[in-house]
């Protein structure tokens, strides 16, 4: 046999190759990312209140925030209790008005009512919002209303709640803006009580109001804000933060404003010497 028969024949390099399918296997969802997929995909009352459109508040809404917020702990009777009357709402914001034109509109006398007002510890109107960078600005949108009314502030970034008692003791006052919690610990300091003998009560600078039982007479002292002057409570329904929220969507504000109105407004607007409107 010849060389090249013998030799050994290399195996074909031409043969074609064989290619194997591959498949992309996708990775397990775990729980984490499911968890966090849900959380993305809840929406936030900012989301929802950017959709809707913007309604204006009414007396309704008011009592109906009252009855839910109190509806657990409270029975049937003292919730009717609770109930505002209807006389007492002044017509609300139709979103048109500026503060100015609308404070104007629900109260045209106001000129004659300040001149009249002449006792401290006390104001004619009280306004009241979410926070004290919103009092401020509702304090400048006023200017055309108030005109020489003194105005003064409350809340508590910029003074103490005593300071502001010795304020109200030293000058007549025809005008707050502020938020509830603040108002609502002036009120608390505005009168408090001492029983004393009655002979020993003659002698105390300040005049009994009424005679109690047991031959002792009531003294009371008022030494923060007094209601009993206020005409006017407005509250600053319809305006929104930079995350859509109104003051009444603010759970910690809204537990105020309702402590507010138990503390002493119901009593006044239930007696019709008080008036309440929504900006």
């Amino acid at each position: 046999m010849t060389q090249k028969e013998t030799a050994a024949v290399p195996a074909s390099s031409k043969e074609p190759k064989q290619f194997k399918e591959c498949f992309l296997i996708q990775p397990k969802e775990t729980k984490e990312d499911a968890t966090k997929t849900k959380k993305r995909k809840k929406k936030k009352i900012t989301d929802v209140l950017a959709k809707s459109e913007p309604k204006p508040g009414t007396p309704k809404d008011l009592q109906k925030l009252v009855n839910d917020y109190y509806s657990s702990n409270r029975s049937v009777i003292e919730l009717e209790e609770l109930n505002l009357p209807d006389s007492c709402f002044l017509k609300a914001n139709d979103l048109t008005h500026s503060f100015s034109s609308y404070l104007k509109e629900i109260c045209p006398k106001w000129v004659k009512l300040r001149k009249n007002h002449s006792e401290k510890k006390s104001v004619l109107m009280l306004i009241i919002c979410s926070s004290a960078v919103r009092a401020l600005e509702l304090i400048r949108s006023m200017t055309a209303f108030r005109g020489d009314s003194k105005v003064m502030k409350l809340f508590a970034k910029h003074i103490k709640v005593q300071e502001q008692v010795k304020l109200l003791e030293k000058r007549v006052v025809h005008l707050g803006v502020g938020t509830p919690g603040r108002i609502k610990e002036l009120i608390k300091q505005g009168s408090w009580n001492k029983f004393c003998n009655q002979n020993h009560g003659k002698n105390l600078v300040h005049e009994p109001r009424y005679q109690g039982i047991h031959n002792t007479t009531v003294i009371i002292f008022a030494s923060g804000l007094n209601l009993n002057p206020l005409k006017f409570l407005v509250f600053d329904w319809n305006w929104r933060d930079q995350k859509l929220r109104r003051m009444m969507d603010i759970p910690e504000i809204r537990k105020e404003v309702f402590e507010l109105i138990e503390l002493g407004i119901l009593n006044l607007c239930k007696s019709e010497s008080l008036k309440l409107g929504l900006f």
